[in-house]
């Protein structure tokens, strides 16, 4: 009697049973929970129902249907098995660079980390909640729309610098310390009259 067969075929009859990580595709996910739940369809043509899905702290995302996934098997069970990884290749942003990272979504919203530290985002509406909101751009920054408003007051420690004119309606008018229109000092500006020079500007 061969010792050594006999535990090489316990072990392969044992291994048998065990199944490892394989690909199925999402056919649809649950996002209530605490950790998101996922049916798929397995490569062997069987239904997995409710198999948890497992993402990285902080950041989150929900696979279409048809998204393919990579699924294990804990203890080699199918039906303790937990999606460790997905994909999908219709919305996935190719052409990128080695060592550059993007978060996308299935619209073609995207943000994009490229090579030379350039930040690339696009989307259709821009929406940012805060209490605070801070930049610095050390050079310049650039805004390129044709209108840019704001709901309240706005300050400039600088010099306000226009090329097409400008146009204050309602509250209290213009109210400046100093205020030079075509190289004339509002403040001391005076006028000839017949009765000699004006006195200049009144306050009210």
């Amino acid at each position: 009697m061969d010792i050594t067969a006999i535990i090489n075929r316990c072990i392969e009859k044992a291994l048998s049973r065990v199944r490892l990580a394989f690909r199925a595709r999402l056919t649809r996910i649950t996002t209530a929970g605490g950790v998101q739940l996922a049916q798929l369809g397995g490569v062997e043509g069987e239904t997995l129902q409710e198999a948890e899905v497992f993402q990285q702290y902080g950041v989150t995302s929900v696979p279409p249907d048809g998204a393919m996934a990579i699924v294990l098997p804990l203890g080699g069970c199918t039906s303790h098995g937990v999606v460790i990884a997905t994909e999908h290749s219709q919305y996935r942003i190719k052409g990128l660079k080695p060592g550059e990272v993007a978060i996308y979504t299935d619209e073609g919203a995207s943000i994009v980390l490229k090579k030379g530290k350039v930040v690339e985002v696009t989307c259709d509406d821009y929406h940012v909640e805060c209490k605070r909101f801070s930049v610095t751009a050390s050079e310049r920054a650039d805004v390129d729309t044709p209108t840019l408003s704001t709901s309240k007051q706005l300050i400039a420690q600088g010099v306000i610098t226009g090329k097409g004119g400008m146009s204050i309606t309602g509250g209290n008018g213009i109210t400046a310390t100093s205020l030079t229109v075509n190289g004339i000092k509002i403040e001391s500006h005076k006028h000839n009259t017949p009765d000699g020079m004006s006195d200049g500007p009144l306050n009210g």
